[in-house]
Formats: structure tokens, sequence, C-alpha cells
């Protein structure tokens, strides 16, 4: 079992950045393969951004290459999505989840609750 629990989103403007969250509790965190997913109002949830179990390596969904950067902090038991260059389009519930393995663009078995991100333009 492994729970998640999102954190950091918000109201922001076109252009900002805002920094998301997940801290895991249950099962060893530094072995777990883990990604961000986001799902928009009427549109179904896509991937957005895998990292492996160390940390030494990322992929990106192509809307987000260049502007979003996966990061996790094993001591923590936490993993982060940096959001910059924030487009109107950016706007949906980001969740967290762990990854079946490095590569997949599906989820694995556990999901956070997921955050709001909303960008004005």
């Amino acid at each position: 079992q492994v729970q998640l629990v999102e954190s950091g989103g918000g109201l922001v403007q076109a252009g900002g950045s805002l920094r998301l969250s997940c801290a895991a509790s249950g099962r060893t965190f530094s072995s777990i393969i883990m990604g961000w997913f986001r799902q928009a109002p009427g549109k179904e949830r896509e991937f957005v951004a895998g990292i492996n179990s160390r940390g030494g390596r990322t992929y990106y969904a192509d809307s987000v290459k260049g502007r979003f950067t996966i990061s996790r902090d094993n001591a923590k038991n936490t993993v982060y999505l940096q959001m910059n260059s924030l487009k109107p389009e950016d706007t949906a519930v980001y969740y967290c989840a762990t990854l079946p393995y490095y590569g997949t663009r599906g989820p694995g078995d556990y999901w956070g609750q997921g955050t709001q991100v909303t960008v004005s333009s």
C-alpha cells in the first residue's frame, strides 16, 4: 500500500510558476517509479511527467517539455513538479501516481487525491 497526498495547487496568471508536491507513505518510496498526471474539465486524464526511483532519469509529455520539471527527494518521501511558463491550457487537476515501470505513460496502482491548478489568461 502507498498513500499519496498532493499539495501546492492554486490560481496563477499565465506565464507564472507553481510547484506541486506529493508526499508518499507506506512502501519504501525510494524503490517506486513516480509520475504526474492531469485531467482538465471534459477531457481524459493524461500523462505529464515520470521519474525513475533514484531520480536520475525523467521523461515528459510533449506539451510540457521544457516548461515542467519533475524531481524527487527520497529522504523526504516526496516527488515534485515544478511548472514554469504556465498557460491557460495547463488548467487541470493534477495527480501524482505510482508508475508500473519507467517510460510508461499509463498509471500504476496508487493515486493521490489531486490538486487543482488554474491558470488565468
